[in-house]
């Protein structure tokens, strides 16, 4: 007799579970509302499973599905399923779904032609309806015709194949190429606000009160220029900060995106200060020019490859550039999808109004409840941005 063993595991959408014989894994289950009720819906499926810690190969497949859903590169390619109870047709249909990358999708109608049935796209649905392997067999990358969500059988239905959806884009898509202009971020803005939708109903709300998401991109000549101004426009308003910004970028006429490194060290103190810089300001601008010149800068091609992180540890290094200047140019040069700049001060009055807390927010607790708007916090950061607007006026 075949023993059926199960294990339930935490990940970023909830609780999941997994069950597997030896001749591996037969279900996965997406979170119910609540631990205990994905538990039950296990033993409904299995009820003479029993819970048990994971042998390598299962925990290795519970690893990968935790990192997928966590926005991270995920291969689900060798989790070995155990079919023995899955029709010949469903069989086929699952194959061919778990061919569909991360960050991709097909149709009901295209799985049929892959399977040489072009006439069965409704059977192809009603598979998927049925696919005991969620993630693994990522039904949720199928769409029906035209480019319709179609259903989801999992709790949540659309709202929770919307967010699974959007986890994966904003892997998928990586970084755009931010400099060549002012425009839109390189990740599905759509799918972002109906993860952040599903994934808190309190931030649901803000959403509905400010309306679509607005943000764009600022473009600059290179990180070094985007640096620079950052620089200048620090602790002073906008207007007085552009206009400190225009007068340094006419002391170098030639220049038609502004000054570069090789300008910023070759004039004098005089020069520079004759724009209206302060001496720190000027202090940092020469720290920046000198790492831009000696490789300490990372440029447009390697910014691109670093995680967040890593960008923030290096620009950091240059003199007058902080965690949030540089988690700005994360957000607003780079487009990066999953900033959370928890020391802002408009992000935190923002929670507290949104949210209806008489103080705001500590960073630390502000960190935790906002991993949950993972891989999207850029997108519920701009969110609290409004909120903060709007109690203000």
């Amino acid at each position: 007799m075949t023993v059926c063993l199960f294990t339930l595991f935490d990940t970023p959408v909830g609780s999941c579970a997994i069950a597997w014989t030896e001749r591996g894994v037969v279900g996965i289950h997406l979170p119910e509302g609540r631990e205990r009720d994905t538990l039950a819906r296990v033993l409904q499926r299995f009820p003479d499973a029993r819970e048990a810690v994971p042998p390598p190969a299962i925990q290795c497949a519970v690893d990968e599905i935790i990192a997928l859903l966590s926005g991270e590169a995920s291969d689900l390619s060798t989790v070995v399923l155990d079919m023995e109870q899955v029709s010949p047709f469903h069989r086929r249909v699952y194959e061919v779904a778990r061919a569909i990358p991360p960050g991709a999708t097909s149709s009901y109608g295209n799985i049929a032609a892959r399977l040489d049935a072009p006439g069965s796209a409704r059977a192809v649905g009603q598979a998927l309806g049925r696919n005991p392997f969620a993630i693994v067999v990522p039904c949720h990358r199928v769409l029906a015709a035209g480019g319709k969500l179609g259903g989801f059988s999992a709790n949540g239905g659309i709202v929770t194949k919307l967010r699974l959806l959007s986890i994966e884009s904003a892997r998928a898509k990586g970084p755009s190429p931010m400099f060549e202009g002012d425009g839109e971020f390189g990740f599905d803005t759509a799918l972002a606000v109906a993860h952040l939708r599903g994934s808190d109903p309190k931030l649901a709300q803000l959403i509905d009160s400010v309306g679509p998401f607005r943000m764009r991109l600022r473009r600059a000549p290179s990180v070094f220029g985007a640096l620079a101004e950052a620089i200048v426009y620090q602790q002073l308003n906008g207007k007085a900060a552009a206009t400190i910004y225009a007068r340094l970028c006419a002391l170098f006429p030639h220049a038609h995106e502004g000054p570069t490194p090789a300008h910023i060290l070759r004039a004098s103190d005089e020069k520079l200060r004759s724009a209206g810089l302060s001496g720190s300001k000027l202090l940092s601008l020469r720290d920046l020019a000198r790492r831009a010149g000696d490789g300490g800068l990372p440029d447009l091609a390697e910014i691109h490859r670093l995680e967040n992180e890593e960008i923030v540890e290096r620009l950091t290094q240059v003199r007058g550039v902080g965690r949030w200047t540089a988690e700005m140019f994360l957000m607003s040069r780079l487009g990066r999808p999953d900033v959370l700049p928890v020391d802002d001060f408009g992000i935190r009055k923002g929670f507290a109004v949104a949210f209806k807390k008489r103080e705001m927010p500590a960073p630390k607790v502000l960190e935790k409840y906002g991993a949950r708007w993972k891989p999207y916090r850029t997108v519920a950061s701009w969110y609290l941005w409004r909120a903060a607007d709007q109690a203000s006026e």
